[in-house]
């Protein structure tokens, strides 16, 4: 094989910094036990690391540190699904053009239990309609929105957004999956952040987290065990146990914190400035490819994601040559963002994603565009046999 030259940090950050898996080892070796179970020391010390971790994640976006309001689970899909099953029937969900599966496909399921889903337009560009958010708002009771496109890279304007939706009279839940270690977002006037753990939060797979503003109403999605409060039959009361049924995945909330240091010592400001520099060269070298068509905007502001199109080559066969002939790992598809594939008259192909992360290179994105420009020049010859 090909050296490895890894563009596929939007779907997970596969290589992370060697902190990341020390911490997890060093956890299952040196502790090993479950937050909140017993009052051993083992137990007493593994507590104190999520309480670290909740306090540090709530710092790193920005956020309100009381630890409570950093609920712990396995993803931001879980986390999002906790949101969207607060909603009553009756009530008014606002979802946009731009969501993941992670919200379109809770939202279909919820409009058939009596729950009103509108959904925003969008461009190509990933750029929201103001007018449709505006209509969209009248009488809504929760608006989600991402705060970039997993498919283009385009960031989007959340804080603005957000104070949109207070003085219609709607919560607003925000998906960070795409900009958490990757941009400093700006989440004045939220009520609800979806955060997964594995992507540019460089943790483990299997951790995710929910920020809950202090007062706004949610339900648990699961029940069960909390480790107190035993005799009751209902779920606690009071955030962080209401959420947080069964037993937390500790070794990766470890890894998680050794990720977040990470971020914190190298700046994600500073990295978010490295890697938009990587991305307006990959945008710009794949556009001077003859026949391919770049999808997203050429903008350093966005997340480092650059999806593209050849008319020579299917998007399919373009991702899997890059693998075996050029060591260029991205991904090609839909992304679960079917919407934003309509938008872009992509859903019948679909398109390949390249996408940067904490270590990508020069070499990383030359790579790509050398292979592209190979592949797409004698598409006959693109996959070995």
């Amino acid at each position: 094989m090909p050296a490895d030259h890894y563009l596929d940090f939007a779907a997970t950050s596969a290589l992370r910094p060697p902190e990341v898996a020390d911490a997890v080892a060093d956890f299952l070796r040196d502790c090993g036990a479950t937050p909140g179970r017993g009052s051993h020391h083992r137990a007493l010390d593994a507590g104190r690391m999520v309480f670290r971790t909740r306090r540090a994640l709530a710092r790193l976006l920005g956020l309100h540190e009381e630890p409570g309001q950093v609920v712990f689970g396995a993803h931001a899909t879980q986390a999002i699904n906790t949101v969207l099953g607060s909603l009553d029937p009756g009530q008014v969900l606002v979802v946009t053009d731009l969501d993941h599966n992670a919200v379109l496909r809770p939202a279909h399921h919820l409009a058939g239990a009596g729950i009103e889903v509108r959904r925003v337009a969008a461009d190509p560009r990933g750029v929201l309609d103001t007018e449709s958010l505006e209509r969209a708002l009248d009488g809504a009771d929760l608006l989600t929105v991402n705060a970039a496109s997993n498919v283009l890279g385009s960031r989007l304007p959340v804080g603005e957004i957000a104070q949109r939706a207070r003085s219609a009279g709607a919560r607003v839940l925000v998906d960070t999956a795409q900009t958490a270690g990757h941009l400093v977002d700006d989440l004045t006037g939220v009520d609800y952040v979806a955060v997964t753990g594995h992507k540019g939060l460089l943790g483990p797979q299997g951790v995710g987290a929910l920020w809950i503003r202090e007062g706004a109403p949610i339900r648990p999605l699961l029940r069960g065990g909390t480790g107190g409060n035993s005799l009751d039959r209902e779920m606690p009361p009071a955030l962080p146990d209401r959420l947080e049924a069964g037993t937390l995945n500790a070794p990766g909330i470890a890894g998680l914190a050794a990720g977040i240091d990470w971020l914190e010592r190298e700046g994600v400001a500073a990295i978010h400035r490295r890697l938009s520099v990587l991305r307006l060269r990959l945008h710009d070298g794949l556009a001077g490819v003859a026949g391919v068509r770049v999808l997203s905007p050429r903008d350093p502001a966005g997340a480092p994601i650059v999806t593209a199109v050849s008319d020579r080559l299917d998007p399919g066969a373009l991702a899997h040559g890059l693998d075996r002939r050029f060591g260029v790992q991205t991904r090609s598809g839909h992304h679960c963002a079917p919407e934003v594939h309509r938008l872009l008259g992509t859903t019948r192909t679909g398109a390949v994603r390249f996408s940067l992360g904490w270590c990508s290179t020069e070499a990383d994105v030359d790579r790509a565009v050398e292979g592209v420009e190979a592949l797409t020049a004698f598409p006959e010859r693109s996959v070995p046999r």
